[in-house]
């Protein structure tokens, strides 16, 4: 059992980062409901050892490490059932939902179409503008990936977006921390 005082600890960082860390899901996997559910679920992971996480110097770069293996794993599972429901049936067109505008669903699907190690790098930098390193140390890689994988990433998404011109627009604050 956690003590009060580390429950209280964990009531705060719960607080203050469950919507980013669901936003991030989000981002990754592309499902605002399945975002939710993941850092929910990363959350659940963190608090059965928040005892020895709560004295970790980066607990916020481990819990988006946790969201990104989460998200893989969804992803991944998710990709061998509708291999499975080919098999049986004919996919249709999928609906779109909400007031999305054209350049976003745009983005969106060339965000889908990035490997995943690209496409949370390109994620994490761009739009959660953070720095190489706290990228780095959030997906537990060097700092050298993290740049190369970022900028094979947006390059892809420019490729694949070079009619419409929204790949540099659509992530403000392009930098090179």
């Amino acid at each position: 059992m956690v003590p009060d005082d580390a429950s209280a600890e964990f009531h705060d960082f719960f607080e203050r980062h469950y919507a980013e860390l669901a936003r991030f899901a989000h981002l990754l996997t592309g499902d605002a409901h399945g975002g939710d559910d993941l850092a929910a679920d990363a959350l659940l992971a963190l608090w059965q050892r928040w005892d020895r996480l709560r004295q970790a110097e980066y607990p916020l770069a481990y819990a988006r490490g946790v969201v990104a293996n989460l998200a893989r794993s969804r992803i991944r599972s998710a990709v061998r059932e509708r291999r499975r429901i080919a098999l049986f049936w004919s996919r249709g067109a999928e609906p779109m939902h909400g007031p999305d505008v054209a350049a976003v669903v745009d983005v969106r699907t060339a965000l889908a179409r990035l490997p995943f190690r690209k496409r949370t790098c390109v994620v994490l930098r761009y739009a959660f503008d953070l720095s190489e390193k706290d990228t780095a140390l959030a997906l537990g890689i060097s700092v050298g990936t993290v740049k190369s994988q970022t900028s094979k990433g947006m390059a892809e998404l420019e490729r694949m977006l070079d009619s419409t011109g929204s790949a540099g627009e659509l992530f403000v604050g392009r930098r090179s921390r």
